[in-house]
């Protein structure tokens, strides 16, 4: 049974959001997009700081928001946790009364408030640094202080806004891991706004993905990853992605016809990694059942490879080594040949 159960239309600022969201107890989600997807729209609606227009918002049973019986709850009545992208600590109260503010707010005396606080800084690592001011924390150490403060009321839904966002790589790393623990013990559902897909793939259970205020794609990581349905997500997980017509194992994208592993039929895509382009000076003989010319349009390091994008009948990356590249002379304007093996592709049902 779904602890969320939300259907949420909202119109800010000439953006329209329809997005339909259900988390179960225990469950994270990751909502994912490119900027201005509707991503931070979708937070902001959901803990009760902008109104729905349309749809519904229903959380344990209960409607907080539903335009059209007039039910709407305020923020502060309703059993939702947050994590701001840049944590929002109070700069005037020390860790402990930070975390302490949420049950003080929803009733508890100062004293069980501060007992309740005291014991969520313990399980977050803090418990020594109760009367550090915010100031005086680190940034991983105000995460977790952000943390604590959200999970402290028992919500029934947790939201993270970009929580790793504003840490450096190392902190970053540790944090991630700390969050992941701490989240699987949340009984209740989460969601995680963010646009990093790695935050995305160690953290949540599953994943939501939004572009121009709709869902385009949902699923577990593992599906997600290996059949993307648009050109971001395509790039999000590193894949390039063409959407064509398929008889049998051929797929004809515009005047390119590619021979794939698979049999589909019918408007379906085709996807491949960067890695399985070979580029070649001239047209190669021999096995490649895939080969177009195509054109260099710029040249970028990619890990310890190069990424080439090209241009031709299909736009496509391709990684290759400095010394491949260095040998083909690939600056923007040259002319290669491009191949892949039937092998190397991935055809599926558009």
């Amino acid at each position: 049974m779904s602890v969320l159960d939300a259907h949420l239309v909202a119109e800010r600022d000439g953006f329209t959001l329809d997005v339909r969201l259900r988390i179960a107890a225990g469950e994270v989600v990751a909502l994912l997009g490119p900027n201005g997807a509707g991503k931070t729209t979708a937070l902001r609606v959901l803990a009760g700081l902008h109104p729905l227009t349309a749809g519904h918002l229903t959380l344990d049973g209960a409607d907080l928001d539903r335009p059209d019986r007039r039910v709407w709850t305020p923020p502060e009545r309703r059993p939702v946790g947050v994590v701001f992208q840049d944590y929002l600590l109070f700069p005037h109260l020390s860790a402990l009364d930070n975390v302490a503010f949420g049950p003080r707010r929803r009733g508890a005396d100062k004293r069980a408030a501060r007992a309740r606080a005291q014991e969520w800084l313990d399980r977050v690592g803090l418990g020594d640094q109760a009367r550090r001011r915010p100031r005086q924390l680190s940034g991983g150490q105000a995460q977790r202080v952000a943390l604590a403060r959200a999970l402290a009321v028992d919500p029934a839904l947790l939201l993270l806004d970009e929580p790793l966002a504003a840490l450096d790589a190392r902190t970053r790393l540790d944090t991630r891991a700390e969050l992941q623990r701490h989240l699987g013990a949340h009984p209740g559902a989460t969601l995680l706004v963010t646009h990093d897909p790695l935050d995305a793939l160690v953290l949540a259970d599953r994943l939501v993905i939004v572009e121009h205020g709709r869902v385009v794609q949902e699923g577990d990581a593992a599906t997600v990853t290996a059949r993307p349905r648009t050109d971001y997500v395509a790039r999000l997980v590193g894949l390039n992605l063409h959407r064509g017509r398929a008889d049998g194992h051929a797929v004809t994208v515009g005047e390119l016809t590619l021979t794939t592993a698979d049999t589909v039929h019918g408007e379906a895509f085709v996807a491949y990694p960067p890695a399985a382009v070979a580029l070649h000076p001239s047209r190669p003989e021999g096995s490649p059942r895939n080969v177009w010319a195509a054109t260099v349009t710029g040249v970028q390091r990619h890990g310890d490879n190069l990424r080439v994008q090209l241009a031709g009948p299909v736009e496509v990356a391709a990684d290759v080594t400095p010394a491949a590249a260095a040998h083909l002379g690939l600056i923007p304007g040259r002319a290669v040949w491009a191949a892949v093996k039937a092998a190397e592709t991935r055809a599926y049902p558009a």
